[in-house]
């Protein structure tokens, strides 16, 4: 699928793996808008390429706004990038005691239930749209992580909600197969992030060197540009493909 004349929404959008991708987006012809938490986005100024939209993926009503800067002409929504989320990290068991089910399902409800409603939102957009070739209308890329395989101590919540996301994606493909629709799923391993910044620079150089080849951290855009190799294979579908260096996550 040719990015030129077509619109791109992409939630987590003003930082890490979104703002990378929202860049290439933008840098390969999408229009693009970028979701993200009113405090991220605030002072951001739109541009012929990128607009910035203040909401929250598990709110349809935000969604629904963001998805209404595009309208419904041209260009049209071919493209939607999932990468809004968060990563609690805490023992089921710990000396404060079992793991606060709030935070569990907060997780859970930003991860999957966030990400299955961006998707929801946007292929019903998508489905408007004048197919292309091979009747197709547009693609769906969601965000997991290697940990919703080898979720480590203290990621219960967050593997858990990863491990959803992977599991939406055969069943998401297939449903919006008649749609012209395709979806999948990238799971990045340890990735160069605002996020990651904060835990420090030691912890940092510990990561990178678990990493089998190449021993480094992950680069946001490199993230982006398999999210662009994803969206111009028209007969890659359903699948869920690992971006980590060969790395598989020890229990901690």
């Amino acid at each position: 699928m040719e990015l030129s004349n077509t619109a791109a929404l992409v939630t987590g959008g003003a930082s890490g793996l979104g703002a990378a991708t929202v860049e290439l987006l933008a840098a390969s012809g999408a229009l693009v808008v970028a979701l993200d938490l009113p405090p991220a986005v605030e002072g951001r100024t739109w541009s012929d390429a990128v607009r910035y939209v203040g909401g929250d993926v598990t709110e349809p009503a935000d969604v629904a706004a963001a998805l209404d800067v595009l309208g419904d002409g041209d260009p049209a929504l071919r493209v939607v990038v999932n990468c809004a989320g968060i990563a609690p990290a805490r023992k089921i068991l710990s000396s404060r005691g079992p793991h606060e089910l709030d935070l569990f399902r907060r997780a859970v409800e930003v991860n999957l239930v966030g990400t299955f409603n961006v998707l929801r939102l946007g292929a019903e957009r998508m489905a408007r749209a004048e197919p292309g070739r091979d009747g197709q209308r547009g693609v769906i890329v969601n965000t997991a992580s290697v940990a919703a395989f080898e979720g480590q101590i203290g990621q219960a919540a967050y593997a858990a909600s990863k491990a959803g996301v992977v599991g939406l994606a055969l069943p998401a493909a297939r449903d919006l197969a008649p749609h012209g629709i395709r979806v999948n799923t990238i799971a990045p391993g340890i990735v160069d992030t605002p996020m990651l910044a904060s835990l420090g620079p030691e912890v940092a150089a510990s990561l990178s060197a678990s990493v089998p080849f190449p021993r480094r951290l992950a680069r946001p855009e490199e993230f982006a540009r398999l999210v662009l190799a994803v969206v111009e294979h028209d007969y890659l579908n359903g699948e869920t493909i690992r971006m980590d260096g060969a790395l598989r996550m020890g229990p901690s």
